[in-house]
């Protein structure tokens, strides 16, 4: 089925794309680098969680949908079976339904290998109006993943959402930019990325987290998504992850203040700093 919108529907149907990250709160003690295998390993135990701008990524939906009853919110994410746990977190956040892509082949995705599942999903769902996603991921900050959907589906994109509004066809934006906000309005079908401005999510309630146990989740592979070899081939390579070794020396320098004053122009000259 396509996942074009036509100009009319009564239902609006809205995917939010989440992530499983470790948590941004967790100290850096709680991470080790490993050189020869081009990673960070998160201690073993850390908590897993939904990456903060997708989690706002939700409330944006949410919000829409209470100025348009009977919205149909769905939650989608690539990885794998524990990345289930953030789909039940966007369900008890309200969210109605939820799609775990998940594959070995999946295991070394990067943006692009993750973008092409994701269109695919959301092509094979019931027709779409509406795509949100957080304006970065937690972890690698790439903020590639809602531009990529965006490109790859043909739909408009506006970045860095503070506040995202439902008017008919129209979507309507309040985006950040280095100056303050701006409103830009576009066509639906769209994509939009939800920036931390738009507010704190809410905390799910004791009666939303029972009733999200309840709540269907779908699981597809590729080969459920049609995905062929090339759409599954990673187009980046990870040089190296190191941790930095900081290097510091410090030098006294003698003398009157204009004495110093011109020691220390020196010094910056030779080091090609001025």
């Amino acid at each position: 089925m396509s996942s074009i919108r036509p100009r009319w529907r009564v239902v609006m149907h809205i995917v939010v794309c989440v992530k499983q990250v470790p948590d941004p709160e967790a100290a850096f003690s709680m991470f080790k680098v490993d050189e020869a295998a081009k990673r960070v390993v998160p201690a073993p135990g850390l908590a897993m969680v939904m990456s903060p701008f997708d989690e706002q990524a939700v409330e944006a939906a949410l919000r829409i949908r209470e100025q348009h009853a009977g919205a149909k919110i769905t939650v989608l994410t690539l990885g794998p079976e524990s990345a289930r746990n953030v789909l039940k977190h966007g369900l008890a956040m309200g969210a109605d339904e939820g799609v775990l892509i998940r594959d070995a082949v999946f295991d070394a995705a990067d943006g692009h290998v993750t973008v092409r599942a994701l269109v695919a999903a959301i092509k094979k769902m019931t027709a779409c109006d509406l795509v949100l996603a957080g304006r970065q991921a937690a972890d690698s900050d790439a903020g590639m993943v809602g531009a990529g959907i965006a490109e790859l589906l043909g739909w408009p994109a506006v970045t860095f959402a503070k506040d995202v509004q439902v008017h008919g066809a129209l979507l309507r934006v309040e985006r950040v930019v280095d100056e303050g906000t701006e409103i830009v309005e576009a066509d639906l079908p769209a994509v939009a990325t939800v920036s931390n401005e738009i507010g704190p999510a809410r905390t799910p309630n004791l009666r939303e987290t029972m009733r999200a146990a309840r709540k269907p989740i779908a699981v597809w592979t590729a080969a459920d998504l049609d995905l062929n070899a090339e759409a599954q081939r990673a187009r980046s390579r990870v040089e190296r992850v190191f941790m930095p070794v900081k290097q510091a020396q410090c030098a006294f320098i003698s003398g009157s203040a204009q004495e110093q004053a011109a020691a220390l122009a020196r010094e910056l000259r030779t080091a090609q700093l001025i």
